[in-house]
């Protein structure tokens, strides 16, 4: 069994034909779907989902692309939204200077919110980097130090060092279908010294299809591709990949139900 540990199954490419990818996925060996949410206003939708598909689960935040829209957004609503059965994650959030699709202080200032939000109900925190690490790792450190937090880095890109400071903190990586590009050595190099107990697998479906699926559409199954080829880097077998990073998700998502 492999979990898909990110995915947005209400993305257009998905969502239209939503019933179907996930039989798809089950049939590849998927057995369970974190949906993520990246503003509030697909909260309800991404929940319903999760409250229709026993094996799917929701997480509720902002993505730092949408913060400048949510800049009045405060920890009230992130909690309320996080009790619901199904929600088991606060995200995605973090910090993006890549695009800088919003004010960068506007950004730091919710990724604290959601921070906060997951130091208080124990709920793991996914975030977004891209073109952040030192922001990144200082707000990560200096909130740490105000209280511990459970946290993963989702579709890790960054560099190596970068990835050993998250993992020196307490966090856990996630690997997308990016490993199985042939420009990413960095990115396979360093996925092979993750310890086994820090490491997820996800395909950010409908984004970031991996070989052999590139230039279509990303869907859920495909997490299997990426399982395999990691387990490849590592010299592991890929039925004991997958059973890792499986109990790896539900020991971190500790509110979820295999």
């Amino acid at each position: 069994m492999l979990v898909d540990s990110h995915c947005h199954l209400n993305y257009a490419g998905l969502a239209e034909r939503q019933g179907e990818v996930l039989a798809a996925a089950r049939s590849a060996g998927v057995g369970g779907f974190l949906n993520i949410s990246t503003r509030q206003s697909e909260w309800q939708t991404v929940i319903a989902t999760a409250e229709r598909e026993p094996d799917v689960w929701a997480t509720v935040g902002i993505h730092p692309h949408e913060a400048d829209g949510h800049v009045d957004l405060g920890e009230a609503a992130l909690l309320a939204a996080a009790e619901h059965p199904r929600v088991i994650g606060i995200g995605e959030t973090g910090l993006d200077y890549y695009y800088d699709k919003s004010d960068r202080a506007v950004q730091q200032a919710l990724f604290r919110t959601h921070i906060a939000v997951s130091r208080a109900t124990g709920l793991p925190l996914v975030i977004h980097t891209r073109h952040a690490d030192d922001d990144t790792a200082a707000i990560i450190a200096e909130e740490m130090g105000q209280g511990a937090f459970p946290a993963l880095i989702h579709c890790f890109t960054a560099s190596p060092a970068f990835g050993r400071r998250m993992l020196e903190l307490g966090l856990t990586i996630s690997i997308s279908g990016i490993v199985t590009f042939k420009n990413a050595r960095d990115l396979q190099a360093f996925a092979a010294e993750i310890p086994a107990d820090r490491l997820l697998v996800e395909t950010d479906s409908p984004f970031l299809a991996p070989v052999p699926h590139r230039g279509k559409t990303c869907e859920p199954a495909y997490v299997r591709d990426t399982a395999a080829f990691v387990a490849q880097l590592r010299g592991e077998r890929a039925e004991d990949l997958a059973a890792q990073t499986t109990d790896n998700f539900f020991r971190l998502f500790g509110k979820a139900r295999p």
